[in-house]
């Protein structure tokens, strides 16, 4: 008996020089998985692009097809499925170039932040780079980008000076202040529903060594070290990024006697300055806290820097933090493994007269909870500012919860203009 015939029959990809994977195929199930274990996409074919061309090819593929089109690096953004359509992969488009006297770097769609903050480092510079190495650098930008000098430099985004873009309609363009200004504002924190962005150019900056690390207290002070967080929070300067972190520690080996399998407070320091400037402007937390259980800070290379992440299964951002937050917050410790407060502020909240649409940026502190605690969302709302950021939501429903109402009005005007008949619709994608 013939076997039915199927759409993937169909497809193909003239002109196109990298694998492709079918299903049943080998390589089918590995190139299809992102790492969000709640999405278990089903395309119809995975394009492992190695050029701007191959994805120019897919694309043309997807849209002669009528299929749906998506683009996954790493896989760390991907939150809804590209079931029945056309899945590229840009993870061997993972070229890296360093301008060490212009201080910009060049990067391929598929690039990594490990793979930029080593090939910075020799030159005594530093991208904005987020918490974990294996993070995609393009995907991570358009969304914003928070990392651990933003304090300092702004968002990620707020450095691009270039980008090349594949259109929905096949074309290459170059988006810059003086090319497609309003593509290249609307790249700058609006995420990818506007084009695939096949290279990306953005400043580093003059940072090779930092004072980082972690400082672990006994949860007991819980209150009081965030109540005093958040009175201490806004004279801190931009050099010093901070966050708070109630944790329930695992039982293993692998984690130091002195924490290994307690409930701790965990103060998260960044500081681009010397250990003594740090510890100068650290000493009331450290008062409020008592004596520490463990001091892990030390001065250091910044490549060398790990800070980690909190999975975020819920988040709210506040533009003040009253006594009702830090209770509320206090008491969610109890139940979930990991609570994060983190201080946002300085450049953030300085954009340049062109900046892109990142977020919210009046915020002042971000609280994300690593599981769903019962009532949690209900008791914060009534302080919560409403918004959310592009790179820590997983809901697609809530993407217009990342701008402003004049950034979403202005960010649906330039999809209407750059993708009109809504081709790319597969992840966070603003209404035209």
């Amino acid at each position: 008996m013939s076997q039915p015939h199927t759409i993937q029959d169909e497809i193909t990809l003239p002109g196109f020089s990298g694998a492709a994977h079918l299903p049943g195929e080998a390589g089918y199930d590995a190139a299809r998985r992102s790492l969000n274990p709640a999405v278990d996409p089903r395309p119809a074919l995975v394009a492992e692009a190695r050029s701007a061309a191959d994805v120019r090819a897919a694309l043309l593929a997807a849209r002669g097809h009528g299929l749906p089109f998506a683009v996954q690096a790493t896989g760390h953004g991907t939150h809804v499925p590209c079931d029945g359509g056309i899945l590229v992969r840009t993870s061997p488009m993972r070229s890296v170039l360093v301008d060490p006297a212009r201080r910009i770097a060049r990067v391929g769609p598929g690039a990594r932040w490990g793979e930029m903050v080593a090939a910075a480092a020799p030159f005594g510079l530093a991208p904005l780079s987020g918490s974990s190495p294996s993070v995609g650098v393009t995907g991570y930008t358009l969304g914003g980008g928070l990392g651990w000098l933003a304090r300092r430099y702004g968002f990620a985004a707020d450095s691009v000076v270039r980008a090349e873009v594949l259109l929905a309609d096949g074309r290459h363009v170059t988006a810059s202040a003086g090319s497609h200004p309003e593509l290249f504002w609307a790249l700058r924190g609006g995420g990818g529903g506007f084009g695939v962005v096949t290279s990306l150019e953005f400043r580093l900056h003059p940072v090779e060594r930092v004072y980082a690390g972690f400082t672990y207290f006994p949860i007991e002070a819980a209150g009081e070290t965030l109540g005093a967080y958040r009175d201490w929070m806004d004279g801190a300067p931009d050099e010093l990024s901070t966050a708070l972190v109630f944790r329930h520690m695992p039982d293993g080996e692998e984690v130091p006697a002195p924490v290994r399998g307690r409930h701790v407070v965990m103060l998260k320091v960044v500081h681009a300055g010397t250990a003594e400037e740090a510890r100068r402007l650290l000493a009331p937390l450290y008062r409020a806290a008592g004596p520490a259980l463990l001091d892990d800070t030390r001065t250091t290379t910044y490549a060398a820097t790990a800070m980690g992440g909190t999975p975020n299964r819920h988040m709210d951002m506040f533009d003040t933090v009253p006594d009702q937050v830090i209770d509320t917050l206090v008491r969610a410790a109890e139940q979930a493994p990991t609570v994060e407060i983190r201080h946002w502020g300085g450049a953030m909240s300085r954009p340049g007269p062109d900046a892109g649409p990142v977020s919210h940026r009046t915020t002042r502190l971000s609280a994300i909870v690593d599981t769903r605690v019962p009532g949690l969302a209900e008791a914060l709302r009534p302080y919560a500012n409403g918004g959310t950021f592009l790179n820590f939501l997983a809901d697609p429903s809530r993407t217009a919860a990342a701008y402003t109402t004049a950034d979403r009005r202005r960010l649906g005007e330039v999809k209407r203009a750059y993708d009109p008949d809504g081709f790319f619709r597969v992840g966070h994608v603003v209404p035209a």
